[in-house]
This record gives structure tokens, sequence and C-alpha cells, in this order.
């Protein structure tokens, strides 16, 4: 008699999309639009320039200039994540690390969650299955303490 694992010990790679934690419509759903928002925002990054005073790509898309250096003399807490994001795009993975620890690291999480999705979609596999297993609040706990890291990184390497 082969014995059966439960579901949690089963690999996330491998749970068919019928078996996932949510209806397979909304399953579907979810990477459809996971994929779509990155696939649009690797367009969107590959089409611009990366800055090179390490912050200010956003203005490439009509934002304007942040006001924290004007108002505080000092980058705000997620200054050059565009540009840290669009050097990844561009592949200078190095120099995104450089301009931005924070901004390329979230990049390249939502470059892999949107490769996930995408390989879900095509092997019929359950997408939310994973997502459901991650440990949400220490991954938001050391998201947060990477952000508060770079920023301090950011203030000493800032150059206006």
């Amino acid at each position: 008699m082969s014995e059966q694992r439960s579901p949690s010990a089963r690999s996330p790679f491998l749970i068919p999309l019928e078996d996932g934690p949510v209806a397979a419509s909304v399953d579907r759903l979810a990477a459809v639009l996971t994929a779509a928002a990155a696939v649009a925002c690797v367009v969107m990054l590959w089409r611009v320039e990366p800055d090179a005073r390490g912050h200010g790509t956003h203005e490439q898309f009509g934002m304007d200039p942040c006001s924290w250096p004007v108002a505080y003399g000092f980058p705000c807490p997620t200054c050059g994540c565009t540009t840290a994001a669009c050097h990844l795009v561009h592949g200078n993975v190095l120099q995104a690390f450089v301009t931005q620890p924070f901004g390329m690291l979230v990049a390249a999480a939502g470059v892999l969650l949107g490769a996930h999705a995408l390989w879900c979609l095509v092997r019929r596999r359950s997408f939310v299955d994973l997502l459901v297993r991650l440990p949400f609040w220490r991954i938001v706990a050391a998201a947060f303490a990477l952000l508060l890291l770079a920023w301090g990184y950011k203030c000493l390497v800032w150059q206006p």
C-alpha cells in the first residue's frame, strides 16, 4: 500500500491546478494578472534608460521629481528603486544592486514571480498554492528591514 502525503508535504511546483487551494478559475486569473503585470513592468522599464544619477528614472514616465531632497536634504526611502529595476531589466545586475539594493531585489522578485506565473499557466500548475505557502509576515519583516538598510546606504552614497 502506498503512503499518501498531505497536500502541505507536496512540492508547490507539482500541485496540479485542480488540487490547488482555490478554484481553478481564480488561480488562473491570479496567474494571468501577475504575469501581465510583470511583463508590462519589464516592457516599460526596457523602453527607458536608467538615469545616470542613480535616481530619477521615474521622471521618464512623466512623474514629478522627488520632493524629499528639496524638503529634507536627503533621499526618500525608495530613492533609486526605479533606476535599479531599470538596470536589472537591461541586464546590469551589479549596477542595479549598487544603485539601490532594495529596488533591485524587489524587481528581481517581481520578474521571478511573473516567470513562475507564466510557468504555472503553461504547465497547468497551481500558482496560488506556492503563494499561500510563503511565510508572508517573515517576508514583509525582512523586506522592511532591507528597505531601511538600503535607505541608509542610499543616504551615504547620495549625490543630488
